[in-house]
């Protein structure tokens, strides 16, 4: 990998680790420009490099989350203990399933998302402790844990993203909060992902070291950004990153049945 290459890496696992911290789905930025600087990279040792970034990115957000703000611990903790096992699980699979199997699948959620998150404009801007039954948090906890958690090691850009829409939808926590919670989940998938990919030898660690480097710079600067405006701020990244996640997904669509 030459000297231009790798910076671009570098500079990408920053942005991603900001993105992560804030909203979700900085897998969208980092494994695309993981797969161009390493081209000969298999898939699967993609996605575990990604990995070992990623859970130093992750939790150093979910650390500085827990600092500064509450943390719902009855879900975030049973939900991310379920995640290192069903990512793992999901890993171990990662090979067996092409990705472009899952892939209309995916623009189908993230395009309704998006027109659930774009017609309801208080969600997630004010919590709704009403919404947070028992049953609701079964839910949430099964959702992140099992069901989001298995996409996790399956494929994986996107689904910070999708905690955050669980929690704000299932117990009415505001998107700041419903972010921070998703950031303890995700570091549950990235290390059950991670043991797995590490177990099988797809993993470049030292590639995935300086890469982690610069994820929990941008993790720390994303994550407290996100505490001092608030909210709304989270909102919006979390459009945008929907609809850069649509439109990336929707592209390589279109490419793969031409």
């Amino acid at each position: 990998m030459d000297a231009v290459s790798l910076t671009t890496l570098l500079g990408a696992a920053a942005l991603a680790g900001w993105v992560d911290a804030v909203v979700g789905g900085g897998g969208l930025l980092l494994l695309p420009a993981l797969l161009v600087a390493a081209p000969g990279l298999p898939v699967a040792t993609a996605l575990g490099t990604n990995k070992l970034a990623a859970i130093f990115g992750t939790s150093t957000a979910a650390v500085t989350y827990a600092r500064r703000t509450k943390l719902d611990w009855a879900v975030a903790g049973p939900a991310a203990g379920l995640a290192v096992v069903t990512a793992g699980l999901g890993a171990a699979l990662a090979g067996l399933v092409p990705a472009g199997a899952y892939r209309p699948v995916v623009l189908v959620v993230l395009v309704s998302v998006a027109v659930f998150v774009l017609t309801r404009p208080r969600l997630g801007v004010v919590a709704s402790p009403a919404r947070r039954t028992r049953g609701r948090v079964v839910a949430a906890v099964a959702v992140a844990g099992v069901g989001i958690a298995l996409y996790d090691g399956l494929i994986g850009p996107g689904t910070g993203t999708f905690l955050v829409l669980a929690f704000t939808a299932l117990v009415g926590a505001d998107f700041l909060h419903g972010s921070a919670m998703a950031k303890v989940v995700n570091a549950g998938t990235n290390l059950g992902a991670l043991v797995v990919f590490g177990v099988t030898g797809h993993v470049w660690w030292l590639l995935g070291a300086a890469m982690a480097v610069c994820n929990v710079a941008g993790a720390m600067v994303g994550a407290r950004m996100a505490l001092r405006r608030g909210a709304g701020f989270v909102r919006v990244v979390l459009l945008v990153v929907v609809l850069a996640l649509v439109a990336r997904l929707g592209y390589d669509q279109w490419t793969a049945v031409r």
